[in-house]
């Protein structure tokens, strides 16, 4: 029989050994990752800002989570191709203008 405890933790909950232990291995080698992540989410949030969106009504028009434009933003999120694509389509820019100076 399968101990109750083990069912109490969520899958990302910060008290749970096994999420911390697996956030400690996807952080190894994020110097340069994070430095990228980081200058791409800001210049997101300059461009949503220079044309006058709020990260909500952003993250609609782009058909993405708030939550998940916060994140890129912030740099938190490895955003996939498809949703850079987005971003720059919805902001009525090139891939490579988006892209400037990241």
């Amino acid at each position: 029989m399968v101990h109750p405890d083990l069912f109490r933790h969520t899958i990302n909950d910060t008290h749970n050994p096994w999420c911390n232990r697996r956030r400690q291995l996807s952080n190894v080698g994020m110097g340069k990752r994070a430095d990228i992540l980081e200058r791409f989410g800001k210049r997101v949030r300059e461009l949503r800002k220079e044309q006058g969106y709020s990260q909500e009504n952003f993250a609609y028009a782009c058909g993405l989570d708030r939550t998940y434009m916060g994140g890129i933003e912030r740099g938190e999120r490895n955003v996939a191709l498809r949703n850079i694509e987005v971003i720059a389509n919805t902001l009525g820019i090139t891939l490579a203008e988006l892209m400037d100076g990241v």
